[in-house]
């Protein structure tokens, strides 16, 4: 099944994870929006630096450490996803009970491994 997925913390860095996903969650036939500090695109998905009001979302997968996860807390749970995934590095159990009590699961696993191993 595919799943929309949003990445926060999207980097148009090759070598940070978050560009990474992007590329492998899109190669494995999904759909892919993306939302970071700078606009740009990786592999054909533009990179989003205002909030938007995506759509029947499956998965967010988070890149943002804790800290800097606070001013989307809101959002995140407006945009009502089915799951969010918390990359390591990104662990916030202050956050997974404001997602849990909001009906939406959370997963603490490494997408890319999670991909990798057709856990997705």
């Amino acid at each position: 099944m595919k799943k929309k997925t949003l990445v926060i913390g999207a980097s148009l860095n090759p070598s940070r994870y978050s560009n990474i996903a992007i590329n492998r969650i899109k190669n494995s036939g999904h759909e892919v929006k993306a939302f970071g500090l700078r606009e740009g695109e990786v592999n054909g998905v533009k990179i989003d630096t205002e909030l938007k009001a995506y759509k029947e979302l499956d998965t967010i997968t988070l890149y943002l450490n804790p800290k800097r996860q606070e001013p989307y807390y809101e959002y995140i749970v407006g945009l009502n996803p089915k799951r969010v995934i918390f990359n390591p590095g990104t662990e916030n159990p202050y956050f997974y009970a404001i997602l849990k009590d909001n009906n939406i699961e959370v997963e603490v696993a490494c997408t890319l491994v999670m991909l990798a191993t057709n856990q997705y």
